[in-house]
């Protein structure tokens, strides 16, 4: 077995339309085609790099997707611009070592209460607004550094749960009235609005 160098690891950051969340890029897949929500430290064992991340006391929350990282900071931190430099070489020395991101099995166990993935007994209408979320919703979030999931529907009312930087978030809120309750209500009749829960 031929040994290669470990890939360098270069991470850039990007400011998010939540001003205490900041999102890191890393030029790896981290947890390709998926993402995970650490609301708290609490919520973390699945995810050795999230358990690492909560051990610095600014840090509020971690939200990992497929090539990059949002982090929330607690709102008494100061500026981003003073912890950006601690996390990038945080993240940088353990993505080149090679250190677990997500510990797959443990997601597995994890109650997976909200998801968009499309199971045998939802009906049409499930369906229908999962693909929406899933092809329309999540490559424009992603890009701010967030996901929406999917939680439930009933009787004309989507409930879809915000997550990383969409969480807390005072723009999020617009964008899920005026962007995706408007687009559902055109493209899925039955869906009369679309409520958010709080994590």
């Amino acid at each position: 077995m031929i040994k290669t160098g470990s890939t360098i690891i270069s991470i850039y950051t990007e400011m998010t339309p939540n001003p205490e969340t900041m999102k890191f890029v890393a030029n790896k897949l981290l947890y390709p085609g998926k993402s995970i929500d650490f609301p708290d430290e609490a919520s973390a064992s699945a995810s050795p790099l999230a358990q690492e991340l909560f051990t610095f006391p600014f840090i509020k929350s971690v939200f990992i997707a497929s090539n990059f990282i949002t982090l929330t900071k607690t709102t008494d931190t100061g500026d981003w611009q003073d912890v950006i430099p601690t996390i990038k070489q945080f993240l940088k020395e353990y993505l080149e070592e090679g250190k677990a991101v997500v510990n797959e099995e443990a997601v597995a166990s994890m109650k997976t209460e909200s998801s968009n993935a499309v199971s045998e007994d939802d009906d049409d209408v499930v369906k229908r607004i999962k693909e929406l979320l899933e092809n329309y919703v999540k490559p424009a979030v992603e890009m701010d550094g967030g996901a929406i999931q999917f939680k439930s529907y009933n009787e004309g009312t989507v409930n879809l749960m915000l997550q990383g930087s969409c969480s807390g978030c005072p723009s999020s809120m617009i964008t899920l009235k005026s962007g995706i309750e408007g687009m559902m209500k055109r493209m899925i009749p039955e869906v009369k609005e679309v409520v958010a829960e709080a994590e």
